[in-house]
C-alpha cells in the first residue's frame, strides 16, 4: 500500500506561508476574566480571583486560573473571519525541535470542500519561542488533526489522521464525519511530506471513521490507532469505537475488535469514541476511551493489541470528551490530564448548548504506576477563567479539552486549543507535580 513514495516538495518557500518568530509578548492579548471560577459540579469550589491562595494565579494573558508552577504563552490566535482553530497536536522531532500543528478555519466535517488549513509552528529552543505559521500540507481538502508517530529507531515522522478527500467518502445519511483514515510521512524533520496513503483494513477495506487522538507503537513494532464511526442520523448520535492495527509498518491493517458494525459502545448510550491506545510494557497495551457516561472507560490487551478485554469504566470522572494520557519521562508512570467533573444532567447527543460543555473547563492531573489500574488522587492544574462570549455557545466558551503533551527530560510540554480560538503552549516540571493541590487542599485554603 505504500507505493506512492515520498514526494519531496520543491520550492517550499513558494508553497508555504512564510515563517516568522513568535515571542510570547507578540500574542499577549489580555482576556476579560470572570470574578470567580467554580471548580466541580457537586459541592463546587468557588474561587474569588482577587483572593486566591498564593500558589494560584489568575492569568489575563492566558485567560486561565492556574498553578504558579505552570508557565505559558499564546502561540497563535485564529485569524478574523474563521470559525476558530481545532485540535493542537505536537511531537519532538528527530532533530530535537517541538513541532506543533492544528487546523485553522472550520471543522473538517462542516463542508465537503476545503474549509481549513493545517498550520505548523516549530520551536528550536524547547518552547521558549516559536516560528510560524506555515501551511503543513499543501492539499486541496481539509484536515482533522495531526497524529504523530516516530517509530522506534527511525528518523521518519508519520502524520496519521482523518482524510476527508471528497471523492473518497459520502456525506449522506448522517455519516458526514466518517472518512478514510490515512497517513503521510516526512524524512526531513517535518518540513516536506509525502502524499497520503489511505488505510484499507484487510477485514473491512471500506472502513470509514475519524481519528484525532494519540496512537502508539508496541515493543514488537505493531502500530495501534483508535478510530470511531459516527451516525448523526440517529437521535441521539451513535458512535462505535475501533482499533486499527498494523504489524508491518503500515503496509496492511486489521480492524478490531471486528468489522463494522461490531465496534465497542456503552450500553444505554450507544456511544464510545476517540479512543487512545498506549503501550505499557512487554505485550501489554492500555486503551482509554471517551464516553458520555461520566467516566473514562478502558480496555486492555496482553497480546500486543491483537485481542482486547471488554471495555469497562475506570475511576476517572470525565465528561463527553477525549482521554488525554501520556508517559512521564521514566516511560513507566502514566499521567492523565482529565476534567474531573461531570454534570450528567443534559446529555442530548453532543450539542453546544448542553451543560456538559462546561465540564471541559478545568484540567486535573492523576498518575498511575500500575498501567492505569489505579490512579492517584487528582490534583488541580488549570482552568478556563474567561468571561463567556454571548455570541458563542458552550462548545467555545469553556474549552480547555483536547490537550496534547510532549514529555521528556523531566518537562511536561502541554498544547491546548483554548476556547477553540487560541493555540496555547504550557509547561511544568515533573518535579512540581506534587506541589499541585488536591480538592481537599483547595477547600482548606478557602476555609470551606
Amino acid at each position: 500500500m505504500i507505493g506512492s513514495g515520498l514526494v519531496l516538495l520543491m520550492g517550499i518557500a513558494l508553497a508555504l506561508v512564510s515563517m516568522t518568530t513568535v515571542v510570547a509578548e507578540d500574542l499577549k492579548h489580555a482576556m476579560e476574566l470572570e470574578p470567580q471560577v467554580s471548580l466541580g459540579v457537586k459541592e463546587p469550589l468557588v474561587l474569588d480571583l482577587d483572593q486566591l491562595p498564593p500558589y494560584l494565579v489568575a492569568d489575563e494573558s492566558l485567560g486561565m486560573l492556574h498553578h504558579r508552577a505552570l508557565q505559558g504563552q499564546v502561540v497563535h490566535v485564529a485569524k478574523e473571519g474563521v470559525r476558530g482553530l481545532f485540535e493542537t497536536r505536537a511531537v519532538r522531532t528527530p532533530k530535537g525541535d517541538l513541532l506543533l500543528m492544528f487546523p485553522e478555519g472550520n471543522h473538517y466535517a462542516a463542508g465537503a470542500g476545503k474549509v481549513n488549513d493545517l498550520l505548523a509552528y516549530r520551536s528550536s529552543d524547547n518552547g521558549h519561542t516559536w516560528k510560524g505559521p506555515r501551511v503543513a500540507f499543501d492539499i486541496d481538502y481539509s484536515q482533522h488533526g495531526f497524529i504523530p508517530l516516530i517509530p522506534k529507531g527511525s528518523h521518519r515522522i508519520y502524520a496519521f489522521g482523518t482524510q476527508p478527500i471528497p471523492s473518497e467518502y459520502s456525506r449522506e445519511k448522517g455519516k458526514f464525519e466518517n472518512t478514510p483514515i490515512g497517513f503521510r510521512w516526512s524524512d526531513d524533520d517535518g518540513y516536506a511530506w509525502s502524499k497520503a496513503t489511505l488505510i484499507k483494513p484487510v477485514n473491512d477495506p471500506g472502513f470509514l471513521g475519524m481519528s484525532v487522538t494519540r496512537m502508539t507503537e508496541t515493543a514488537s513494532g505493531a502500530w495501534l490507532l483508535g478510530s470511531h464511526a459516527a451516525d448523526w442520523s440517529k437521535q441521539p448520535l451513535e458512535t462505535h469505537q475501533y482499533v486499527l492495527r498494523s504489524e508491518d509498518k503500515g503496509r496492511s491493517w486489521e480492524l478490531l475488535p471486528g468489522v463494522r458494525p461490531d465496534g465497542w459502545f456503552v450500553p444505554g448510550f450507544k456511544r464510545m469514541d476517540e479512543g487512545r491506545p498506549i503501550w505499557l510494557q512487554g505485550s501489554e497495551v492500555l486503551f482509554m476511551v471517551r464516553t458520555p457516561a461520566g467516566l473514562i472507560w478502558t480496555a486492555r490487551s496482553v497480546d500486543d493489541g491483537k485481542s482486547w478485554s471488554e471495555p469497562k469504566p475506570s475511576s476517572l470522572v470525565h465528561p463527553d470528551a477525549p482521554p488525554m494520557v501520556f508517559h512521564l519521562s521514566d516511560r513507566k508512570t502514566l499521567i492523565t490530564l482529565f476534567h474531573n467533573r461531570h454534570a450528567g444532567t443534559q446529555y442530548t447527543g453532543l450539542s453546544g448548548t448542553m451543560d456538559g460543555m462546561k465540564d471541559r473547563s478545568e484540567i486535573w492531573v492523576a498518575l498511575s504506576a500500575d498501567g492505569g489500574r489505579h490512579w492517584s488522587e487528582p490534583r488541580f492544574l488549570f482552568a478556563n477563567a474567561t468571561r463567556p462570549n454571548p455570541d458563542k455557545n458552550g462548545w467555545f466558551n469553556h474549552q480547555v479539552s483536547y490537550l496534547d503533551a510532549v514529555i521528556d527530560d523531566g518537562m511536561i510540554h502541554i498544547f491546548c486549543p483554548h476556547l477553540w480560538n487560541r493555540a496555547v503552549y504550557l509547561s511544568i516540571q515533573e518535579s512540581d507535580l506534587d506541589k499541585l493541590p488536591t480538592k481537599e487542599m483547595l477547600r482548606s485554603a478557602l476555609g470551606n
